[in-house]
């Protein structure tokens, strides 16, 4: 008959001690007598008790959760890069005995992610897509609560993983350029997200390395609106560009649609590139060139990452992950 485990309630209850006593004795900290702290440990040998993650909880201070704080402004577009970081971030907590909270925070709104701080359910955070004025990161700031950032943030002193954007995006740029293609336009989305800026910066400097002349008047950012993007793609058209380069997946769904109705072939009337890879990406005829990044390796880092600032490990304050850049039939003529 199989022995039936041993509680933090058993402990106290056998030795006729508080749990908080018993939490202190497993934790090593508090004032306790030697006397009650080998008593415990004894019995902890005995029985071969192994603490839960309560116990775990109430030895430390803990409550073994961490937030995963996303924009509610979401698009069905991003949700896969949710999807896939969250899963990463899912999987490195639970190896460590961490459970996962989902939050959203909405612009000027970030009522969701006060509650849970205020009412002490987390012991830190992971914040998903930055922007340059972030409301969650100086909140968390504030209030000295552990907190990581998917993606890289204005602010240095915040511990930030990322891909390297600004990278990739020049060399998939200076490839291009390398190829004999000048005349490339950039169509990108809100300038308040950091990542578009580091992607911006990789473009440009790729023209400067290359010492290529880069025709501003190709490049539209801050373009998120769909008719939006189809205007500066009829724009792009009359101005004779050779390539066009979206932001990301979701911007390059909406030129292949446009290309698609004017009766444009890729890449033999116009070449397409995306700084962001995707499923829909790759199924498309032809597969098109894009930057490829891990994003669960992304949310497993953060996690890591995180759980090591909870501990007070010293850690990198700014990682910076891989990725690889995936030529295919949409830029070869």
């Amino acid at each position: 008959m199989e022995t039936k485990k041993k509680t933090i309630d058993d402990i106290a209850r056998d030795l006729h001690i508080s749990k908080t006593t018993v939490s202190r004795a497993i934790s090593g900290k508090g004032r306790i007598s030697e006397e009650t702290r080998r008593r415990v440990l004894a019995y902890i040998n005995e029985y071969n008790y192994r603490p839960s993650a309560i116990a775990k909880g109430l030895a430390k201070s803990r409550t073994f959760n961490i937030a995963f704080v996303m924009p509610g402004d979401y698009s069905s577009s991003d949700l896969p890069f949710f999807q896939k970081c969250m899963w990463g971030i899912s999987r490195t907590a639970s190896r460590m005995d961490y459970d996962l909270i989902v939050s959203m925070v909405e612009e000027g709104d970030i009522s969701q992610l006060v509650r849970l701080v205020d009412r002490q359910k987390i012991d830190g955070v992971i914040l998903a897509r930055t922007t340059e004025k972030d409301e969650p990161a100086a909140y968390l700031l504030a209030n000295q609560i552990p907190f990581v950032t998917a993606g890289s943030a204005a602010e240095e002193s915040i511990i930030q993983v990322d891909n390297d954007h600004f990278s990739a995006c020049k060399e998939l740029t200076s490839i291009l350029i390398y190829k004999g293609i000048r005349r490339i336009a950039l169509i990108g989305g809100s300038n308040s997200y950091i990542v578009n800026q580091k992607r911006l910066m990789g473009f440009r400097e790729a023209f400067m390395q290359a010492g290529a002349f880069l025709d501003t008047s190709l490049v539209y950012t801050d373009i998120e609106n769909p008719a939006r993007i189809e205007s500066a793609v009829e724009e792009i058209l009359e101005k004779k560009a050779e390539c066009i380069i979206a932001m990301d997946d979701s911007i390059c769904g909406c030129v292949l649609s446009k290309l698609s109705r004017e009766q444009c072939r890729i890449p033999e009337d116009v070449r397409v590139a995306s700084f962001y890879n995707s499923t829909m990406l790759e199924q498309h005829q032809p597969a098109i060139t894009a930057l490829n990044f891990d994003v669960t390796e992304l949310g497993m880092v953060c996690c890591s990452t995180l759980l090591d600032a909870i501990d007070k490990k010293e850690i990198n304050r700014k990682t910076l992950l891989g990725y690889e850049v995936l030529m295919k039939e949409s830029t070869q003529k």
